[in-house]
């Protein structure tokens, strides 16, 4: 056990100094030996949890993976609550932030790209079809096409959101977009109820924080 955590603790650290590379340099320009430097680990270590440059940025590219939100009876205000948390870890969490820029890092070569895209797309389908099952949707709404426009759209909020103000301004832009994308979507009674605030994201998030601590073993003494 003690060390499946300390293995456990060294990715993290890797990737944490992998992501800060990352974002600060660009896919390209990256070095292992940076990497290494900043993680202060041997190159055994990070070769042994990532053999390859690719590896580790692929590991960072999975740290952007949304967090799972409890079932609400409501799908819309879930697929809503993702959305905004996944902008509020973009304010404070540098993983996340350098998987997004590596997501749109055409110079990444070797790297799938792809994969996050598929898998935000994926949740969300997911999301819209327990929508429409149960109403929530207008009729004319086919669920995968809406996933990739709300996919799309937010990776283009965000990067002008980072290019403008370094993602401060990134709730009220999300806010402002599915105002204007939701009333196409959602049927107007189910929409009337669906908190799409600025603070939702950090509030949602802060719930999430409490149940994880909550069931969190007791380490004892």
């Amino acid at each position: 056990m003690v060390k499946q955590d300390r293995a456990i603790r060294t990715r993290r650290t890797i990737l944490t100094a992998a992501a800060k590379v990352f974002e600060e340099r660009g896919y390209r320009a990256a070095t292992i030996s940076e990497i290494l430097a900043t993680a202060g680990v041997t190159k055994g270590a990070l070769h042994f949890h990532f053999p390859l440059k690719e590896d580790l940025a692929e590991g960072v590219l999975r740290e952007q993976d949304q967090l799972p939100i409890p079932d609400r009876a409501c799908k819309v205000q879930q697929l809503v609550d993702t959305v905004a948390v996944h902008a509020y870890r973009l304010q404070t969490d540098p993983l996340v932030r350098a998987g997004v820029r590596l997501s749109l890092d055409q110079q990444a070569q070797g790297v799938d790209r792809s994969a996050p895209f598929l898998r935000w797309s994926e949740a969300g389908i997911d999301l819209l079809e327990k929508a429409q099952a149960q109403g929530e949707l207008m009729p004319h709404i086919v669920p995968a096409e809406t996933a990739e426009v709300l996919v799309g759209s937010f990776a283009g909020v965000q990067a002008m959101s980072q290019a403008m103000s370094n993602y401060q301004d990134l709730p009220g832009r999300v806010t402002v977009l599915l105002r204007h994308v939701l009333p196409s979507v959602v049927v107007p009674s189910v929409l009337a109820a669906v908190d799409i605030t600025e603070g939702r994201g950090a509030s949602v998030h802060g719930t999430l924080q409490d149940l994880h601590a909550v069931r969190q073993p007791v380490a004892l003494s």
